[in-house]
């Protein structure tokens, strides 16, 4: 069976009693049980969260070296982090799908919001729709 990395950027290991008017109140552990409902039979989740840009980009290598595709929410580094976005393109340039999710919408938040660097290396971006963000993304990709 293939597996799909998933992985979460800063600050997400909080969700739950992060902000929970713009990201719920459910944590990763419900979405992970989400995933693998969703994946079942079909794909093994294999779900990440750091706070730490390096392991986030280890892991990127990582989806490269064992062809893993990706589903990606880089959280505050989607607006700013060139170094993570260059270890997405590797991903994308392997042929392996990087779909990059949001919980919320950020063009409906603050102005900074509203540009991503990892989007135009991404295979696709979905945004706004919670959980069901990473729903949408694993059936694209299980789809593919």
């Amino acid at each position: 069976m293939a597996s799909v990395l998933v992985l979460n950027g800063p600050n997400l290991g909080r969700l739950g009693s992060r902000e929970p008017d713009v990201y719920g109140s459910q944590d990763l552990v419900a979405l992970e049980a989400l995933l693998v409902a969703d994946a079942a039979g079909r794909a093994d989740i294999d779900l990440r969260q750091t706070n730490d840009e390096a392991e986030l980009i280890s892991w990127l290598y990582e989806a490269v070296d064992t062809m893993t595709p990706v589903i990606l929410n880089p959280a505050a580094f989607t607006h700013y982090s060139y170094a993570l976005r260059d270890a997405a393109a590797l991903v994308t340039k392997a042929e392996l799908p990087l779909v990059e999710v949001h919980i919320s919408n950020p063009h409906a938040r603050e102005t900074f919001r509203h540009t991503s660097v990892i989007s135009a290396v991404a295979t696709g971006v979905i945004a706004g729709f919670g959980f069901g963000s990473y729903r949408l993304a694993l059936r694209s990709i299980l789809d593919l």
